[in-house]
C-alpha cells in the first residue's frame, strides 16, 4: 500500500511517500504553496502517479496535546483533500518534526540556504516514517513464535 506524507505549512507543503511494502518513507518534494485550488490539484498529481490509498498529514498539537489554531488549518485542508480525493487522511502528531529535521540537517552539513529548500520534505518523511513504524507488519510477525 502506497502512502503519501504531508507536512503542511501556511508557505510549503513537504511531500514523502512511502515504498510499495509500507515500509521506509522518502521525501519527494517541496510544494510552494500557491492557492487552495492549485495545492490540492498538486497533491492529487501525487496520488495519482504514486497509486496512494492513503495520506498521513502532520497534526501539529502543543506541547501539553492540545489543539490549537494550526490544527484548525490542518483539519480544513485536510477536510478538502478527503473530498477530492475520496480517501483516508489520517493526522498524525508531528510534534518537534521540523525542528528534527533541522538538526539533522545542521548534523550532515547542509548548508542553511539549502535547509530551507528541503527542510518540509524531510519534517514529511519523518511524519511518514512515524506512522509506518507504528503499524504493525505482518512479515516480521510471521516469524515470531508464540
Amino acid at each position: 500500500m502506497r502512502i503519501l506524507g504531508l507536512d503542511y505549512g501556511d508557505q510549503r507543503i513537504g511531500v514523502a511517500i512511502c515504498d510499495e511494502l509500507g515500509m521506509a518513507a522518502r521525501g519527494i518534494a517541496t510544494l510552494v504553496r500557491k492557492n487552495r485550488d492549485a495545492d490540492l490539484a498538486a497533491i492529487a498529481g501525487f496520488v495519482e502517479r504514486f497509486g496512494v490509498e492513503k495520506i498521513v498529514i502532520g497534526y501539529p498539537l502543543r506541547l501539553d496535546g492540545s489543539e490549537g489554531i494550526q490544527c484548525d488549518k490542518v483539519n480544513r485542508f485536510a477536510r478538502r483533500l478527503e473530498a477530492r480525493l475520496s480517501m483516508p487522511i489520517i493526522r498524525r502528531d508531528e510534534t518537534f518534526s521540523t525542528k528534527e529535521a533541522e538538526e539533522l540537517l545542521r548534523e550532515t552539513g547542509v548548508r542553511k540556504e539549502k535547509r530551507r529548500a528541503i527542510v518540509d520534505r524531510l519534517a514529511a518523511c519523518i511524519i511518514l516514517q512515524g506512522y509506518l513504524d507504528a503499524l504493525p507488519h505482518e512479515e516480521e510477525n510471521k516469524w515470531t513464535t508464540p
